[in-house]
């Protein structure tokens, strides 16, 4: 048995577990920095697909995994924080590190002056509200068109860093580890968020309002300061997914976007910074596997295999069954057969049992 057991509130805050588990995180870090001389460019640029939708999903996730605010409006935030990135470049002489910086800074006052209004609403509600969002932003792109290129867009402009060039087609490894290096940054960001009072609150909003309220956690600050940290990473996405499309325009930032990042978190698995990785995977994996598929049985039977419409319904059907059989998605599913193995022959399946997510006090809200 092996399992390490929290007897303190020190031992609860620990940047990592035990030191099996930071050897762990070291080795799978160093072996991400080698992708590179792994991969070939094709599966190289996917696994910096992986990276990007992984820093969306950890934007996402502090806001609907940890503090409990559901929103299907982040395609909006991936879209300002785009366009910020490349006009600071393009018009302003920025270079990237500062116009970077600064486009994720940019998106998070958005979404905290977007939060003041929006956080009156509660649940389904604000669902519906940040929904509106994302489709409102498509056509205030078009409309601004002296600076977003309207329906044509724009192009991401070069990025130079300390006098060397980092270009997704000409040097995909330097943009890979541009990438992992965010990564790696919003990675240790968060888990240091969350070992704050602030993290805690939180989690305590996530949990039960009333009660958090009660405890004297000021709802509307810790709230609007959730969304503000949620969209300035997911613009720090939005900037890196600018320069991975190169050319982009309101079509690459549709609501579908933002239901697809939701679906993500909860398939990888909620209120956990894990869950947003293999989210991502599962979100970059199922449309390669469907184009192996198709082309499989096309060699096989001859003919067209096109379904439309086919890798949203999987994406759908995948969704359904882990809300049906393992809500906590792929890491809580990982999680409970570590505990498992770790906890042989003492572990016992009502340590598992589901639990309500709502108090009698809030179901009306």
């Amino acid at each position: 048995m092996r399992t390490a057991f929290k007897t303190s509130y020190a031992q609860d805050i620990r940047l990592f577990p035990d030191v099996r588990r930071a050897l762990r995180y070291v080795a799978l870090v160093a072996l991400a920095a080698a992708m590179p001389l792994l991969l070939d460019d094709f599966l190289l640029g996917e696994a910096t697909n992986v990276l990007i939708w992984a820093i969306a999903g950890m934007g996402l996730m502090v806001l609907t995994g940890h503090a409990g605010q559901a929103s299907l409006g982040h395609a909006a935030f991936l879209a300002v924080g785009c366009y910020a990135n490349a006009i600071l470049m393009d018009r302003a002489g920025l270079p990237f590190v500062a116009s970077f910086l600064t486009a994720g800074v940019i998106t998070g006052l958005v979404g905290v002056l977007i939060a003041v209004p929006a956080f009156r609403l509660h649940g389904i509600y604000l669902a519906i509200a940040t929904l509106a969002l994302s489709i409102l932003t498509e056509d205030i792109i078009v409309l601004a068109e002296p600076w977003t290129g309207g329906v044509i867009g724009l192009v991401a402009p070069d990025i130079t860093i300390a006098g060397v060039e980092v270009d997704r087609y000409a040097s995909p490894d330097l943009f890979y580890w541009l990438c992992l290096s965010v990564v790696l940054i919003v990675t240790l960001g968060y888990r240091n968020v969350l070992r704050t009072p602030l993290g805690r609150a939180f989690v305590a909003i996530r949990d039960s309002e009333i009660s958090a309220q009660a405890m004297g956690v000021n709802v509307a600050r810790t709230k609007a300061l959730a969304f503000g940290l949620s969209c300035m990473v997911t613009g720090w996405a939005g900037a890196l997914m600018g320069h991975f499309v190169y050319t982009f325009n309101h079509e690459v930032f549709t609501v579908i976007i933002s239901i697809q990042l939701l679906v993500m978190i909860v398939i990888g698995g909620l209120g956990s910074i894990q869950g947003a990785f293999w989210g991502a995977l599962v979100l970059v994996s199922i449309p390669q596997a469907i184009n192996i598929a198709r082309d499989g049985a096309q060699a096989a039977f001859g003919g067209s295999m096109v379904i439309p419409g086919i890798e949203t319904g999987i994406f759908m059907a995948i969704l359904i069954l882990f809300i049906l059989f393992e809500p906590r998605g792929i890491h809580g599913r990982i999680a409970k057969w570590t505990i498992y193995v770790e906890l042989f022959p003492l572990c016992r399946r009502d340590m598992f049992r589901r639990q309500k997510s709502f108090l009698k006090t809030e179901r009306m809200r």
